[in-house]
């Protein structure tokens, strides 16, 4: 399976890029007011996207060796994006005020941005693991 190591990675990080874009539009949306970010047909695409999303994440954690995730940056992640959905759950459609949504979209962006860091950085702290050094 890790012959198809690239594939795989590529259709993970294309996923991340979509779902974390469509977020964006979405949030953008429900802010400025708008109808569509709610439809059914956006959220079946939003599902779609997640649900490949995880699978390739899933495809990538059976087939790369466990010691590449010891330092613990996978957990940290995983936590991050509980901690996401959360958020973005509450910024498109859970807030009550408006202030509440653009609060817990800005949040949910900066901790999207986050868990893409960890990602690259492959340490728990992102690009602040440098600053210890």
């Amino acid at each position: 399976m890790i012959e198809f190591y690239p594939q795989i990675k590529a259709v993970h990080i294309a996923m991340v890029l979509l779902s974390g874009l469509l977020f964006a539009m979405r949030g953008a949306g429900v802010l400025a007011g708008m109808r569509w970010p709610m439809q059914l047909a956006v959220k079946l695409l939003s599902y779609a996207i997640d649900t490949t999303l995880l699978t390739a994440a899933l495809m990538l954690f059976t087939i790369l060796p466990h010691e590449m995730f010891s330092n613990g940056w996978l957990a940290t992640k995983l936590v991050l994006l509980v901690v996401y959905i959360g958020l973005g759950t509450f910024a498109l459609k859970r807030g009550r005020t408006q202030r509440t949504r653009a609060v817990t979209y800005v949040a949910a962006l900066a901790v999207f941005g986050f868990i893409i860091s960890i990602a690259r950085a492959h340490h728990p702290l992102g690009p602040f693991f440098m600053l210890g050094s």
